[in-house]
């Protein structure tokens, strides 16, 4: 029997039919969950829309809640679910694994660790042939700046801003959004320079981006010369001349900026900057932590860096490493690895058997069910049928990203560029939400919807995802008139 959907909107979007059937639900009633939340759940964790969901199953990209309600996905549990929800092979191979040996930790060995380095790092250019395992992308990103600093030492870091890399209290020093800053010392050694923004920054045109939809911004590029990329540059030269001494010991940055609305960088920029943070003495640190740019998200590369023609000193990953399972890993030199042998640094669960098995099966699913090529394709496909809205509706400022990594940043006006105030932006939000679509949010303002879904959705899918985001956009222009 199929599920039936309920739509609290009307909408001609018809939801694309599916097969699975999802268990009863059978836990605590809503109101009782609510209390608890409430009572026993510290309240820095929050939750999505006015009426949280509280789900109960998922089958790929769908998500089902407490009802029975059936809901497209496309923020993957913020961009951590790859390969889709519960997938058969990721499930199958957990399940095995299971039943054999849960976890013994990395003192001894075991044939999933093993396994899992040398498949994942045989994905990887040389000379990043080692990882290091761990839990969570903070842990990572932690422990690319402990390696930077140990193997230049040097001591200071420059991040991006509007970067997120991390809330724990050493990378909170990275993390460049006032929203997730708390009144306590943090950032010493850290610094950041200029965010190269082509949408919003001081400068940008219409052929800076690597992906299918440019800006609206007129260009005054010259033939071989991009203006924005060189003026960008000069301010990361400026941060390198005054806020920081002769040498450095590293430079980190997002290959697209996810937490801040899949802000993208002039083509270029990485690469000239990567050349002038090594001419200091500093490594070159890619987080494809925050964004998930890595796995084949973005189409066209495996890795998100590979779409800047860079090759890093160090590679965070997390999220779409365990399709939810919670591992990561920072990917290396052998000669910058060993910096960190020279005392010792353990991790009691990184690497573990169960995590190992997850990622692993991650990386089969990817390949055989050609997930790269998916994201290649209905991404662009995407992006092209939101970029109509764009041109559409003036509240819709700028869509960019490349694959299944798409922001859609919303305005007052094209010509200002001001954020649309965030209670309008919750309007949009909740309605899409009431006609099946979970969307994330980010920027600075909260202003860009993140879309970032399982990277096994459909053209089919999109069609009517789209649908309903241009419904939710058309109620908007109707209440505000």
């Amino acid at each position: 029997k199929q599920q039936k959907w309920k739509s609290s909107l009307s909408t001609q979007a018809k939801m694309p039919p599916c097969d699975f059937v999802p268990e009863k639900y059978e836990s605590y009633p809503y109101e009782r969950m609510q209390k608890i939340r409430e009572q026993n759940i510290a309240p820095a964790l929050r939750t999505y829309y006015k009426k949280p969901l509280l789900l109960h199953q998922g089958h790929m990209q769908w998500l089902f809640d407490h009802e029975g309600r059936r809901y497209l996905d496309l923020f993957a549990g913020i961009v951590t679910v790859s390969v889709g929800h519960c997938h058969p092979k990721v499930t199958m191979a957990t399940q095995k694994q299971l039943a054999r040996l849960w976890h013994t930790t990395n003192i001894y060995m075991h044939p999933a660790i093993h396994e899992y380095a040398e498949k994942l790092t045989s994905l990887f250019p040389d000379p990043l042939k080692v990882v290091y395992l761990t839990n969570s992308g903070s842990e990572a990103n932690d422990l690319a700046m402990f390696m930077a600093r140990l193997h230049t030492r040097n001591f200071d870091i420059i991040s991006l801003r509007g970067g997120y890399h991390g809330g724990s209290p050493y990378t909170l020093g990275l993390t460049s959004l006032t929203s997730y800053k708390h009144g306590v010392a943090n950032g010493f050694g850290c610094t950041t320079t200029m965010l190269p923004d082509v949408f919003r920054g001081p400068w940008g045109g219409s052929h800076c981006r690597d992906s299918p939809v440019q800006t609206i911004r007129k260009c005054s590029c010259t033939e071989g010369a991009c203006l924005a990329e060189n003026q960008y540059i000069e301010q990361f030269k400026d941060t390198l001349n005054t806020s920081v001494p002769k040498t450095v010991a590293g430079f980190i940055a997002e290959p697209i900026q996810g937490v801040n609305g899949a802000v993208q960088y002039p083509r270029n920029f990485l690469k000239e900057a990567y050349q002038l943070i090594r001419e200091r003495g500093g490594l070159c640190i890619s987080d494809e932590v925050k964004v998930q740019t890595g796995f084949g998200r973005t189409g066209s590369h495996f890795w998100g860096f590979q779409t800047h023609g860079v090759v890093p000193d160090i590679v965070t990953l997390a999220k779409g490493i365990g399709n939810g399972f919670p591992m990561a890993a920072v990917v290396t030199t052998k000669e910058i690895a060993s910096s960190l042998a020279q005392n010792l640094h353990f991790n009691t669960f990184g690497g573990n058997p169960l995590a190992c098995v997850a990622g692993a099966a991650v990386l089969d699913a990817i390949e055989e069910d050609c997930l790269q090529k998916n994201s290649q394709d209905v991404g662009t496909y995407m992006l092209l049928e939101l970029a109509k809205l764009r041109d559409k509706f003036e509240i819709v400022g700028d869509v960019r990203g490349k694959g299944l990594m798409i922001g859609v940043e919303m305005v007052t006006d094209k010509d200002s560029r001001r954020p649309l105030p965030a209670e309008e932006i919750n309007e949009i939000w909740e309605d899409c939400k009431d006609m099946g679509v979970l969307i994330g949010r980010g920027g600075l303002y909260s202003q860009t919807f993140r879309i970032k879904p399982p990277m096994c959705i459909t053209k089919r899918d999109v069609n009517f995802a789209v649908e309903v985001f241009h419904t939710a956009l058309q109620r908007y222009v109707e209440r505000a008139a």
